[in-house]
């Protein structure tokens, strides 16, 4: 375990690291927010999306003055395991290899040995953080991520419901196994047997399973994406029929950038911190 570095942001540390993990066979970066005080404190994990590393958030959304005054720890990992001999996609593409992980298991050959950020997410990083000492309220435990990060908040919420008990997104890919760059990762990770691509896939996991906690989903009007690679309503219909509590607010000329990220920044962890606090 290294750290990186540290430096202090609204009485608490922002903290960067690196460790070497077992589950994805390679070092590691994760970056982590800290409020002041011993805690314990509730812990909220950020995925972010395609290109993005653990840098992204830190450095773009502004978090760290809500989350110091609510008392709120932010995890945000990379995206996509890197480094010597981990694969990528052999045309350099943005949506697929690295930077791009999708937060899903790989089974398929040569991405299967490294591309577990499902694991790597609800498992191992869960664990080294206590392992670190730092002090997270683990029964209060919270996910939210924007794009293919709010896909794998979505995802993982859905099927880890008393784990990670909050859920929110930004712009998030509901429906990969219906949109390119979804279908793109699925292909590749997990092979050309549909079937299996619906664990990961939000649209068909709400519709099987849904949670009793409410989803909150913003999507930008001006969103470039949202046609082709995004599809909100389709999670929406689903999560009607199924019963699954959620609000999808459109928020009008709001394009998928930082900017957009910035703006409901707030919003989100108010309401995280308020469903968090009620469940303790």
């Amino acid at each position: 375990m290294e750290k990186i570095s540290a430096v202090k942001s609204f009485g608490g540390t922002q903290g960067v690291y690196s460790h070497k993990s077992d589950v994805l066979s390679c070092e590691m970066k994760f970056a982590v927010y800290t409020p002041e005080g011993n805690g314990p404190f509730p812990v909220l994990y950020w995925l972010s999306g395609l290109t993005c590393t653990e840098e992204n958030f830190i450095t773009k959304a502004g978090a760290q003055r809500v989350a110091a005054e609510l008392g709120l720890i932010i995890v945000a990992p990379d995206t996509s395991p890197r480094g010597e001999g981990v694969p990528d996609d052999p045309e350099g593409a943005y949506d697929f290899g690295l930077g791009a992980g999708f937060y899903l298991n790989a089974t398929q050959e040569p991405w299967s040995k490294h591309y577990k950020m499902y694991d790597y997410i609800t498992k191992e990083l869960p664990v080294l953080l206590v392992d670190m000492e730092f002090p997270v309220d683990g029964p209060r435990t919270g996910i939210f991520g924007h794009s293919m990060g709010g896909h794998g908040a979505i995802t993982i919420h859905l099927k880890n419901p008393d784990k990670f008990k909050t859920c929110s997104a930004f712009s998030p890919i509901v429906a990969p196994s219906q949109v390119p760059w979804g279908k793109k990762a699925f292909s590749n990770y997990l092979g050309p047997d549909e079937t299996t691509w619906s664990d990961y896939d939000a649209t068909a996991l709400v519709a099987r399973q849904p949670s009793k906690a409410e989803i909150l989903i913003d999507q930008g009007t001006a969103d470039n994406f949202l046609a082709e690679q995004l599809k909100p309503e389709l999670f929406a219909n689903a999560a009607a029929e199924s019963g699954q509590p959620y609000a999808l607010r459109m928020q009008e000329g709001y394009d998928h950038s930082y900017y957009f990220i910035a703006s409901f920044i707030e919003d989100h962890l108010r309401w995280h911190a308020e469903r968090l606090q009620a469940d303790s």
